[in-house]
């Protein structure tokens, strides 16, 4: 068996790994890839969002699927690319995944179908923007509509932050294009859950939930980042949420996707906020969460490859669900100092031989290999995944492992899970 997954960070990692698990003796590509996903299979230098090069090998070496890893392919319309070839694919559609790569849209489409979600306005115009931001009671959030790598959400205190957001996103095109149409929200307060759902557009099974921790620095204090840890189980997030979850929130959106003429297929990530008034949507994403996917899927004791294969084929879950997990998983993100600002490529990495064990998965996001060394090629450098029987114990293992890590300006948030290991 062929397998390509698409994309180069520590997701893809993650997944290349279990998927290579799953299957021992099948052949694995991943297209970039990384120097994490060299270790098991071969990487394809062609760019995620390349979409004819990328159909164009896969109908060469006969892959028999595609997972997609990352958000901008799915945009791109990848999924569309590969079905019209017959290739099968992993992913939802162009059209399906407007759920995140238009905020408004998803807005939209959720209030048609009566999701619950926060109050919401949609605007093209920054005085509009702002007079309509400067009525409401703060703190608000100001969205970016557009793909932003998780970075188009400002959660503003006051009405003077509101109109910086507004004019950044919307005249400095601090985001470019994602920001030209911004979504202005109500605050909503509670605690957020990540809820992964793996869909044939009809069913809907539920993996383990997590939580991310997305605030740079310790406290969650900081500005937003694509993600500083995560970890699984939650305390709270037990069956009947998932499963309320499941019902009031992934069901709807599906049968009205349906409706409209666009099954979505693929993994459904709806990051939801537990308010004293039940779950709210606070975003869709159209794929596994990063760093998320480091900790629900090395806990996944079942095999992910053939719910994929099903799905990726055209075909119906069939009733499967994953087995709840019996261990936790707690992943410290190492990142270089300066992020999410500027940050710097080409600086040495020392990484101990020794690191990896089956308790500890060391996940590459944003390195290189250069003149036979191991350097940085991002700002999220490692993702570094402790295992154990309970989540002290993991978030322990993790912070060991992430402070053996060396490069120049070498950071990690000692705190990932602080709420729940404490």
């Amino acid at each position: 068996m062929n397998l390509l997954v698409i994309g180069s960070g520590g997701r893809e990692h993650a997944m290349v790994r279990k998927l290579a698990g799953d299957a021992p003796s099948a052949s694995v590509y991943c297209a970039p890839g990384n120097p994490g996903t060299a270790q098991y299979g071969t990487n394809v230098p062609i760019p995620a969002t390349d979409v004819t090069a990328l159909a164009r090998f896969a109908a060469a070496e006969a892959i028999d699927l595609t997972v997609v890893g990352p958000e901008q392919p799915l945009a791109a319309g990848l999924v569309d690319e590969f079905e019209s070839h017959g290739l099968a694919i992993f992913g939802p559609s162009a059209s399906a995944a407007r759920l995140e790569s238009s905020k408004a849209f998803s807005k939209r489409l959720m209030e048609e179908c009566g999701v619950a979600t926060a109050a919401f306005r949609i605007f093209e115009n920054p005085a509009a923007a702002r007079a309509f931001a400067a009525g409401m009671e703060p703190p608000l959030v100001v969205k970016a509509s557009g793909l932003a790598g998780g970075k188009g959400a400002v959660v503003c205190g006051d009405h003077r932050e509101a109109e910086k957001a507004i004019g950044d996103l919307m005249e400095r095109a601090t985001l470019g294009e994602a920001g030209a149409e911004v979504v202005i929200e109500e605050f909503m307060e509670g605690e957020e859950l990540s809820v992964f759902f793996l869909t044939d557009g009809s069913e809907a099974a539920a993996l383990a939930p997590a939580r991310d921790h997305k605030r740079r620095f310790a406290g969650d204090t900081g500005p937003n980042t694509g993600g500083m840890g995560a970890y699984s189980p939650v305390r709270g997030a037990d069956a009947a949420l998932i499963e309320r979850i499941r019902r009031e929130i992934a069901e709807p959106v599906l049968a009205r996707l349906a409706e409209q003429g666009s099954p979505y297929r693929g993994f459904l990530y709806a990051g939801v906020m537990l308010t004293a008034e039940g779950p709210k949507v606070v975003e869709f994403n159209c794929r596994l969460g990063d760093p998320e996917a480091q900790v629900v899927l090395p806990l996944m004791e079942d095999g992910l490859l053939d719910p994929l294969l099903a799905v990726g084929r055209g075909a119906r879950l069939g009733g499967w669900r994953p087995a709840s997990p019996s261990k936790a998983a707690l992943t410290t993100v190492v990142v270089q100092g300066a992020y999410p600002a500027s940050v710097h490529s080409g600086l040495r990495i020392d990484l101990p031989a020794d690191l990896e064990t089956p308790d500890l998965h060391v996940y590459h996001a944003g390195t290189a290999h250069a003149g036979g060394q191991l350097v940085t090629a991002g700002g999220r450098v490692f993702g570094v995944t402790g295992i154990a029987d309970d989540l002290a114990t993991a978030a322990a293992r993790s912070r060991a492992g992430a402070a053996r890590i060396q490069f120049d300006g070498a950071d990690w948030r000692p705190d990932i899970g602080h709420s729940e290991t404490r």
